[in-house]
């Protein structure tokens, strides 16, 4: 089962496939041409399909193919992996080479690295290549066990789909197209998906460490987005205003990196937020201060849903507000003092409010014209191909715009993309299972070979792992939308077809190193014996 799997995954890797790039189609194609020979299929022809993404402008597919078990029951597994990549320019003079592992290892091996990385190009371990690890190995393995199992199916009390998508690097438009076409699949046959399995990449979580992972659950991600509008002034009269880039300095020093939003559950921490964008919004010189700028944070996710986020950002924006009121007036003093200018108070109070409560302010006060605004600017933004980001900044830029009140404030809100975590705690039936199963199939492993592999709750990377399940909180749900500009005219997820699919997640991943690096490598051991083993066990017990 391992040289297979080490074959396919070799033959996948000389497949370009970047992401947005017509090599995402020659690799769905590759695996639909591949699994189309096996007995099952062409017995079973419609059980195997190439389906067209949903409103794709690169006419991309994904494929789906599903096994129904000799033993019926409506008990489904799902087997997902991304056949896309990340670019290859990283790898510079070496860029012709990324996609073929046997020659990309000889001509590394003529580069300078460190230690590790040069050991690593000496052993016949590592595969080196441009998604061999991210996650071309990954979905090889699944292409076996479909073919495994296709000559089993005694063994099946129930069914397997796999779906191969592409874009997981990008948007996700194959994963969630995918989940459309999978909720019409439950509702057409009765099924009723029990868990999903991925097979993305697992690397190790500090340097030295030695453990592999299996991980039930995933990270979730949010991107919340603030818009600081100062007070601008002449330089000359800087303590008339409110300088914006100041305002956007200290809510930077209380949200990037800030332990304590960190998200708690089930005895593991996400990172915390970190910037990913801070800039004025200023186009031109001049000797007037900044009166707007934009940031937005990757926050990360274990339990905290989105409408919890907002009320902890809007409680650190309020708090770094108040801190720039107080050392304002405070230097004011000072210089006062120094300049023997009387000393007066600053007039500025503190002021945050949520996209949604803005827009219901300025609603009520202009009403529809508001809606007419913002619909002929969409359709500009739309036409001019906007980014989500930019969108989403337009779009809370005009609202403001037409808000009667001008006093400095700080604007909260989300822009794409947004991906649901998911804990599993056992809570019901689905879940206890699946945790039972994953248990028992790693115990069996460790007994027949010495790897540590360690059991933990989040798989910690993003992934599309987490368009398998969604909250069915309302509010939460009402607080996403609501406070996403960009929600539905430019971003949308299909949340009913998640909801009806919705279902505990796991990653059975390969081991390797530096993922989306130029060194981008696959162990052989482990990614080649236990893991295909632990994947096997798993469904056998899902299933059995």
């Amino acid at each position: 089962m391992g040289e297979k799997i080490k074959r396919l995954s070799l033959e996948l890797t000389r497949i370009a496939s970047v992401v947005g790039t017509r090599g995402e189609i020659k690799a769905v194609e590759y695996i639909y041409d591949y699994l189309k020979k096996v007995d099952y299929f062409i017995q079973n022809s419609r059980n195997l399909q190439l389906k067209d993404l949903k409103n794709d402008s690169l006419n991309r597919k994904y494929v789906m193919a599903f096994l129904e078990g000799k033993k019926a029951s409506v008990n489904t597994v799902l087997l997902l992996g991304h056949i896309d990549t990340v670019g290859t320019d990283d790898y510079g003079d070496l860029k012709e080479y990324a996609t073929e592992p046997e020659i990309l290892k000889q001509m590394l091996s003529k580069k300078s690295f460190d230690e590790e990385i040069t050991n690593d190009l000496k052993s016949d371990n590592w595969i080196f290549g441009r998604g061999i690890f991210d996650m071309k190995t990954g979905v090889a393995s699944q292409m076996v066990m479909i073919e495994e199992f296709s000559e089993q199916l005694e063994k099946l009390q129930g069914n397997l789909v796999f779906i191969g998508v592409p874009d997981e690097e990008g948007n996700s438009a194959g994963m969630l197209s995918a989940v459309q076409d999978l909720a019409e699949l439950s509702k057409e046959k009765g099924w009723e998906f029990i868990a999903a399995i991925d097979t993305d990449y697992m690397t190790g979580q500090y340097t030295g460490d030695e453990n592999k992972y299996v991980y039930i659950g995933t990270v979730g991600k949010l991107l919340p987005c603030f818009y600081v509008y100062g007070k601008e002034t002449h330089v000359g009269e800087a303590f008339s205003g409110l300088d914006a880039n100041l305002l956007a300095s200290e809510l930077m020093k209380e949200v990037d990196l800030n332990y304590d939003l960190c998200d708690v559950a089930g005895g593991e921490a996400t990172l915390p937020p970190i910037s990913l964008h801070q800039r004025d919004l200023k186009t031109e010189y001049s000797v007037q201060t900044v009166n707007a700028v934009n940031l937005y944070f990757n926050f990360a996710t274990h339990i905290s849903q989105p409408d919890e986020v907002l009320e902890k950002l809007k409680q650190k924006a309020i708090m770094a507000f108040e801190n720039t009121i107080r050392m304002l007036n405070e230097n004011y003093r000072k210089y006062c003092e120094l300049s023997g200018t009387p000393y007066k108070r600053l007039p500025w109070r503190t002021r945050v409010l949520s996209f949604e409560e803005l827009y219901k302010n300025v609603k009520g006060e202009i009403g529809k014209e508001i809606d007419n605004k913002l619909k002929t600017l969409t359709d500009e933004l739309l036409k001019m191909g906007a980014d989500d980001r930019e969108f989403s900044l337009r779009i809370v830029q005009e609202v403001h715009k037409h808000y009667s009140d001008k006093n400095p404030l700080i604007i909260i809100y989300f822009a794409p993309p947004f991906y649901p975590h998911i804990f599993v705690e056992g809570a019901n039936q689905r879940e206890a299972k699946l945790l039972d199963a994953v248990e028992q199939a790693v115990k069996e492993v460790r007994e027949k070979y010495e790897y540590k592999i360690v059991v933990k709750k989040f798989y910690p990377y993003i992934s599309d792992l987490s368009y398998c399940s969604i909250s069915k909180n309302e509010e939460s749900i009402r607080k996403l939308v609501n406070n996403m500009p960009a929600w539905p005219k430019k971003y949308s997820l299909p949340v009913e077809a998640i909801q009806q699919i919705s279902m505990p997640v796991l990653n059975i991943g390969p081991y390797g190193k530096d993922a989306h690096k130029l060194t981008e490598r696959i162990s052989q051991s482990y990614s080649l014996d236990a893991m295909p083993m632990i994947l096997q066990k798993t469904i056998e017990r899902l299933l059995g």
